[in-house]
């Protein structure tokens, strides 16, 4: 079986989106992304500072900080990103989808 993650940068984006309006959810994101992780059974992946760093070298193919994050995640930590963004496979990076 295969190791999931939620990147620290997602539940970030989610909690945004949400306060912003732009994401519904059945709940606060605090306890619906700890409900989805448990019924998910995923591993949170924290942003460390490598990620951050790595995140600002890289090339502008994207400009959204938050898929930039995962994307230094991915780099680094060596996991792909499940994602349907085109532009994210620009990226030397594992993308499901």
């Amino acid at each position: 079986m295969n190791d999931l993650v939620l990147s620290a940068a997602t539940a970030w984006e989610i909690a945004i989106k949400h306060a912003n309006g732009q994401l519904e959810l059945p709940d606060h994101p605090e306890a619906y992304v700890a409900l989805r992780m448990g019924l998910d059974d995923l591993d949170p992946l924290p942003i460390e500072l490598s990620h951050a760093l790595r995140a600002g070298t890289l090339p502008p193919i994207h400009r959204d900080p938050f898929d930039r994050l995962l994307v230094a995640q991915s780099q680094l930590e060596e996991l792909p990103i499940l994602t349907p963004d085109p532009n994210i496979a620009r990226y030397r990076v594992s993308v499901i989808w």
